[in-house]
Order: C-alpha cells, then structure tokens, then sequence
C-alpha cells in the first residue's frame, strides 16, 4: 500500500500509473491531518509527499507525523524541484527520509512503488 499526499494531476497520474503496472494499491490523501488517519488505518510502505505544494503544509505534515509514537517510523519520500533548497533542508530537518528532485522523482517511481519483497521466501 502506497499513500500519497499529492495534489498535482500530472504527478498524479504518473504515481498511479507506476502503482498499476506495479500491482500496488494506492490510495491519494488530499488533507495532511486525515494523513495520519490513513497511515494508522493502512500501514502504507511508503508515503510519497510532494513538497512543492505548500498548500498541502508538506514539512508540518512531516514533523506531525515523526511526533506521533505509533507512526513515527513510516517511510516517508518527498520530492521537489532541484532549486528549492531551502525546501529540500527544511524537509530534512523535519525528518523526511528521502528528497528527490522532481525528475528523479519520476525515474524512482517504479521501485518506490513496488511491493516489498517477501524475505521469508528462500531460493531453492
């Protein structure tokens, strides 16, 4: 299960795609508080923010989520334009776990998306 906070139709649909041809459910949060609620109710592999949209309070959402005990370890990935830095440093500094520039954003779909690899799983 892949969550996104995310309100760009072109990233969007690209996430979307990518969690498709991945056979990954995925499901789009559009308010940052009902986020917390999805990351409880769902215990997503990954959260993917974009932090560009500051509407959306991306590094409030980040420091809200590393505060709360039960969600505090959830994988969060956000992704930006390359020239915003103050956003990349501000983002770190709130606990983020990975920040990519919007075009890297877009080649790293396919593996953020994908489903984690059952390890029990042994080769014979």
């Amino acid at each position: 299960m892949i969550l996104a906070l995310v309100d760009d139709l072109l990233f969007s649909s690209k996430i979307k795609a990518a969690a498709e041809a991945a056979s990954n459910q995925l499901l789009f949060v559009r308010d940052r508080s009902a986020m917390i609620d999805a990351i409880r109710a769902h215990r997503p592999q990954v959260v993917i923010v974009d932090l560009d949209r500051s509407s959306l309070s991306p590094i409030d959402f980040i420091r809200d989520v590393r505060a709360q005990g039960d969600v505090a370890k959830t994988r969060i990935v956000g992704y930006v334009s390359h020239v915003k830095v103050d956003v990349i440093e501000s983002a770190r500094a709130a606990g983020i776990d990975q920040v990519l520039a919007r075009s890297a954003f877009v080649t790293a779909l396919p593996r953020l998306v994908s489903p984690p690899v059952d390890s029990d799983i042994s080769e014979p």
